[in-house]
């Protein structure tokens, strides 16, 4: 009668591993190993992207000049020069703030010095301290009236502008919620960042209703998905969301 082979059997002072343990092994190790390097791999997919915000020093110094408006938030509506068309550039400060008291907006034309951030399709100057004044009349220029672009129920993140456009990464997303409160509630821009582009851009300026601020009451619901509903205008290449309260509801 043949005897049954005995299972192999590893004992740490002999010299060789039986070859079956040892495939085993090798197999076992080379799974674990491709495992951690697709995990490796998939695991930043999940993250936010930074998105590719900067800086942009291209005044050098120097001033924009412009025609102010104050609501919904500081808006420098500047001319035309050549072949670039007249733009509306959102106005924001250096620090936590907003520029409402970095400009005259008492002023009807003013210039302003600063530097830029941008990500996308939101363009914001950054005031420096003592860059904004008012300034002579700029002949021939008023901008362009408001064109109604109809009501539209839209879908995104509420982010503030100025960290969104570059100043921190990845500016949006619940580790960014607390920062970009303090920012809306100190005066900077706040911001619907979309997924799918509407009249040409995806991102628009967040307002009240009534052409305003965006009210304080919404700010629990920034960085996570929203729906809302209001009325949508541009004002050159700036498109303006002006929201109803009522309508906004998370995802």
């Amino acid at each position: 009668m043949t005897q049954k082979p005995k299972d192999p059997f590893f004992v740490g002072y002999f010299t060789k591993v039986p070859p079956s343990l040892r495939d085993f092994a090798l197999t076992m190790g080379a799974g674990v190993v491709g495992l951690l390097a697709l995990l490796a791999l998939l695991g930043p997919l999940g993250t936010i992207d930074p998105g590719a915000g900067r800086y942009a020093d291209d005044l050098r110094g120097g001033n924009l000049v412009g025609v102010i408006e104050a609501l919904p938030y500081p808006i420098l509506r500047v001319p035309g020069a050549g072949d670039i068309p007249p733009r509306a550039v959102l106005l924001g400060g250096q620090d936590k703030v907003g520029a409402q008291g970095r400009v005259d907006l008492g002023a009807e034309v003013i210039e302003v010095g600063g530097i830029f951030v941008r990500r996308g399709d939101l363009e914001m100057l950054l005031v420096s301290g003592g860059g904004a004044k008012a300034a002579a009349p700029l002949p021939g220029f008023v901008p362009a009236p408001t064109e109604d672009l109809g009501r539209w129920r839209l879908t995104g993140e509420i982010c503030d502008g100025k960290c969104y456009g570059g100043a921190m990464k990845p500016g949006r997303g619940l580790a960014h919620k607390a920062c970009a409160n303090l920012c809306i509630t100190q005066g900077l821009p706040p911001v619907l960042v979309m997924e799918l582009p509407v009249e040409g851009t995806t991102v628009v300026l967040l307002a009240a209703a009534d052409g305003g601020p965006l009210p304080e009451a919404l700010l629990h619901l920034t960085a996570r998905p929203i729906q809302l509903e209001g009325q949508l205008e541009r004002r050159d290449d700036l498109v303006i969301f002006r929201v109803d309260e009522a309508s906004v509801q998370p995802m």
